[in-house]
């Protein structure tokens, strides 16, 4: 029969040296040898706040577990919702972009490894502010509709870019009638017209974009503005430029476009003023250094202030072809973040027709640029 101490335990042995028998209960009892938890709780009380304390930590662990859960939930939903947002967003402002059908003028790929855009900025008024004290880069001279102030082809290839300046004053022949004239008047007769002018010389058109002044000016706006670093203080009494200081400018929106459309281009140079001599030619390489910043700008905006206000910039006063999808847009964003276009010059020469008209015709070497615009 096993020995049990005074309170009817069972004695599991003896441990020497100390009279005090070793007890347990359960079923772990005859194993361990250990007291458990109940005898614990027998001699000091105070111990019993084990269990509720055990209880609270499991139920804090239970508490935040949901928590855990909620804060993961908003994080994916950030990660999901924002671009998804910002996606939609811009496909509004995108959507409400004015289109123009050129497509039965637009080249056939027919092979090509690259994609040319033809980009047309147009001195249409519409919409300007005359109050603005910018307002004589937009309105110096009273015109009817929209002319061509800009004419150039973007090309990309390959994750490259180039951006070729077709002179408005380049000589060429009016698809619409058969006459020579300046290809920035072939526009009168729509940009379908234009479009082919610029095919007959060799170079393909895939995509069609047109700005007026003031999309212009609201887009270099929306960048915050494009620098400029001017070698002597320069000026144009006709656009409006007005730079009283040589360095690095920050140039706005309105200035920017004084800037671009000079054609009567001033630097100060040892207290006097002197005329721009490259005329026409120097404009449109002032463009294309202008527009490659610009461009790039936009591409590559992080901060979310500015890519919040560029799609309102694309809005009013810009045209596109009916082909360039938005998906197609954001490519060529995508492209050109990656990218900074080449400025090519196409070679040209100067004369005076037998009317008196000063123009621009190609020269040698023009057709090896315009082959690498073909590809």
């Amino acid at each position: 029969m096993s020995e049990r101490d005074e309170k009817g335990r069972q004695i599991l042995g003896r441990s020497d040296g100390n009279a005090r028998p070793v007890t347990g209960t359960g079923r772990f009892a005859s194993q361990s040898g250990f007291t458990t938890r109940e005898d614990l709780g027998e001699r000091n009380p105070g111990s019993a706040t084990l269990d509720d304390s055990m209880q609270k930590v499991a139920w804090r662990r239970r508490l935040g577990r949901p928590r855990v859960r909620s804060i993961a939930l908003v994080v994916l939903a950030a990660i999901l919702i924002v671009p998804v947002g910002l996606f939609s967003y811009g496909w509004w402002h995108y959507s409400r972009i004015e289109t123009v059908d050129v497509s039965s003028v637009l080249s056939g790929r027919s092979g090509r490894k690259g994609t040319n855009y033809l980009i047309v900025g147009t001195d249409s008024r519409a919409g300007i502010d005359s109050s603005d004290p910018n307002a004589g880069a937009f309105i110096a001279s009273e015109v009817s509709g929209a002319r061509t102030d800009t004419i150039m082809i973007l090309h990309v290839e390959d994750g490259t870019s180039q951006l070729a300046s077709i002179p408005r004053d380049l000589w060429v022949t009016d698809p619409a009638n058969g006459q020579k004239g300046r290809i920035n008047s072939t526009f009168a007769s729509g940009p379908a017209n234009l479009i082919l002018t610029v095919e007959s010389i060799g170079i393909p058109v895939d995509h069609y974009l047109e700005i007026n002044f003031l999309s212009f000016a609201r887009l270099v706006d929306a960048v915050g503005g494009i620098s400029v670093t001017f070698d002597n203080p320069a000026r144009d009494t006709h656009s409006g430029l007005s730079i009283e200081r040589a360095g690095t400018v920050r140039l706005n929106g309105s200035q920017a476009l004084a800037y671009v459309r000079s054609r009567y281009y001033e630097e100060q140079r040892g207290g006097k003023w002197i005329v721009d001599p490259t005329s026409d030619l120097g404009r449109t390489e002032r463009q294309r250094q202008f527009l490659t910043t610009l461009i790039k700008s936009a591409s590559t905006a992080r901060n979310p202030l500015v890519l919040v206000r560029l799609p309102g910039a694309f809005g009013e006063g810009i045209k596109r072809d009916t082909t360039l999808s938005y998906l197609g847009a954001i490519d060529l964003v995508w492209t050109m973040k990656d990218s900074t276009p080449a400025s090519v010059a196409i070679p040209v020469s100067a004369r005076t027709t037998t009317g008196g008209a000063a123009v621009l015709e190609l020269k040698q070497g023009s057709s090896e640029v315009i082959q690498t615009l073909a590809k």
